[in-house]
């Protein structure tokens, strides 16, 4: 898999949870937890700072995706799946 290909999926991924938090079937902790990851990964305040080798962006690289797979786990399947769907459309328009 190349760069390129990763970075296509990782920004479907973001897609797809974007509509995944817009969509009204979506139960509010996994709203709360989705949002929890975003806030985290963008935000400049870490619980390790980044400063410190490796175990600087360790913490960004266990919680982001523990929140993440949290969050997914307690969203109803059919829900993912059709955002995944609508996120496929939307990038071939």
């Amino acid at each position: 898999m190349s760069w390129r290909d990763l970075a296509n999926r990782v920004r479907r991924e973001i897609h797809v949870y974007r509509l995944v938090l817009v969509d009204k079937r979506t139960p509010w902790l996994s709203r709360i937890l989705l949002g929890a990851a975003i806030a985290y990964m963008v935000s400049p305040i870490d619980l390790i700072p980044d400063f410190i080798p490796i175990v600087g962006h360790l913490d960004d690289l266990i919680i982001v995706p523990l929140l993440v797979v949290t969050a997914l786990a307690l969203i109803p399947r059919e829900v993912i799946d059709e955002c995944r769907q609508k996120a496929d459309i939307g990038r071939k328009d």
